[in-house]
């Protein structure tokens, strides 16, 4: 356990086929909250007047901040609690705008019991089924706390 919260699957409770789907909305609060803490201030993300002069027509959502609702869905499904990214290949073939819902796949496609690795294929449609996001990750699942002390801490969180 982490604090009240269970560990997420380790890599012997994984098979490849294991799916997570989830749904975001892509909303300016969150936008803005982003564009916050990264102190980034493209116009093509929050100005109108701007975008409207682009191929792009109107504000988009960074790719960046995409990849990092799939972050979420690792660290918080699958695998879960414990795991972390070590590698990605992402594409962003379709612009997200601003207040456009996207699904989200995650699907385990490759195993290494070995080196504690698992891949996951990942792909976001937008709200028409075009492809917004594709690509791949490789995640260490979580690892089994194996002290003594491990379980103590527990009270702490």
């Amino acid at each position: 356990m982490i604090g009240r919260r269970k560990l997420g699957k380790q890599i012997g409770d994984l098979k490849v086929g294991d799916s997570f789907e989830a749904s975001k909305r892509m909303d300016d609060r969150d936008l803005l909250l982003y564009l916050g803490l990264t102190n980034d201030s493209n116009p093509l993300y929050t100005q109108h007047d701007y975008a409207s002069q682009t191929p792009y027509e109107k504000p988009v959502v960074p790719s960046v901040m995409l990849f990092g609702m799939v972050s979420s869905l690792v660290s918080m499904h699958l695998p879960g609690p414990g795991s972390h990214i070590t590698q990605h290949e992402m594409t962003f073939p379709t612009p997200v705008f601003h207040e456009t819902e996207v699904k989200f796949l995650l699907e385990v496609i490759a195993l290494d019991i070995e080196e504690n690795r698992a891949a996951l294929a990942v792909t976001g449609y937008n709200e028409e089924g075009n492809t917004v996001i594709q690509g791949k990750l490789y995640v260490t699942p979580a690892y089994q706390p194996n002290s003594l002390t491990a379980s103590s801490l527990e009270n702490f969180f």
